[in-house]
């Protein structure tokens, strides 16, 4: 794969970013289209139980939680929460905190679910304890589209068209996603036996990332969280089509079906089938050491106990997602 040169032009609304009451702390959850706090000052520092995870399968977090918490009904659990971000779990343990604005949270997660090479980096710091469990799996990528596809695109390769302006996650805050999406574009044109003519996978690569060309904004970029980003700049900013994974361009599309349309990369929209060169990726599920209450064990067990069941299995079959090939919920 060509090795990537160009720079993104981020496509993002330009806010006033107000100065926060104990300044920026890492990890840093503001973000002035998104996530603001500012109206809500304090620090809570006592949780019964904190999840620190990708946020990519969010519909899926938001549809388990509730029987999760049902579990507990006498008596209920008090401040137990979950992140859905770009990875922030290793500086969450490290410095323990998290900050939304003006409210500074120094609960430490007690579980955590990245992908493999984000939880061999807990492992290998000494952070998790038990077994490691494969969680669930990602089923490709689609291309978003503004609704009625209004650039007839099709295809990778209508992606290089000059016409077509691109927004990707942000290369350096989300570089775990945008590696996987421009490995799949690289991957789905590197394997395809009938490309157009005198285009390859790297001129594909060069025209999109490498060349600004005639178009500055060509390749555009989202500030920070890319579920987010990406549907807000092709629905209102410059860009004409997104990579997303295809469970979230579908929870997209079924929030906002008068808005955008996605695009197969292989199979179909109720079916997907990932195109040969596609990057799939497994996300695992760890303990987090620390000095824990009965109670405290008592929430993290029947998470992990919840984020494993049939039930959830269900729930992400729903939302776009399967589980691991040989997924038996015993660890690995």
């Amino acid at each position: 794969m060509p090795v990537i040169t160009g720079k993104p032009v981020i496509d993002a609304p330009q806010l006033l970013e107000w100065q926060t009451d104990q300044g920026t702390v890492t990890p840093a959850l503001y973000d002035p289209t998104s996530n603001i706090l500012l109206d809500l000052h304090g620090v809570i520092s006592s949780c019964d139980l904190v999840l620190s995870t990708e946020g990519n399968y969010y519909p899926a977090l938001h549809d388990i939680w509730p029987i999760f918490l049902s579990k507990f009904s006498d008596p209920p659990l008090q401040n137990a929460f979950y992140t859905t971000s770009p990875p922030i779990t290793f500086d969450q343990i490290k410095n323990q905190i998290l900050q939304f604005g003006n409210l500074y949270i120094t609960c430490r997660p007690s579980v955590a679910v990245a992908t493999k090479a984000a939880i061999d980096k807990l492992v290998d710091a000494g952070y998790t304890e038990g077994p490691v469990y494969p969680l669930y799996q990602d089923r490709g990528a689609v291309i978003l589209v503004k609704k009625g596809n209004p650039k007839h695109i099709h295809s990778v390769w209508d992606l290089g068209r000059k016409d077509v302006r691109l927004v990707m996650p942000n290369p350096v805050i989300e570089s775990g996603a945008f590696g996987s999406y421009l490995g799949t574009l690289y991957g789905i044109a590197t394997h395809d036996k009938q490309p157009p003519k005198q285009m390859t996978a790297e001129s594909l690569i060069n025209t999109i990332f490498n060349s600004a060309g005639d178009d500055p904004y060509k390749w555009l970029a989202g500030a920070r969280i890319h579920h987010r980003d990406l549907p807000w700049s092709v629905a209102y900013g410059k860009a004409d089509a997104a990579i997303i994974l295809y469970h979230l361009g579908l929870f997209t599309w079924q929030s906002f079906p008068d808005t955008f349309d996605i695009v197969p990369l292989g199979g179909t929209v109720a079916d997907p089938q990932p195109l040969m060169g596609t990057v799939i990726r497994t996300r695992f599920i760890v303990r987090i050491k620390g000095n824990w209450s009965a109670r405290q064990l008592e929430a993290r067990e029947k998470l992990i106990e919840t984020l494993l069941s049939p039930d959830f299995t269900t729930i992400l079959e729903k939302r776009g997602l399967l589980r691991p090939v040989g997924f038996d919920s015993k660890g690995k």
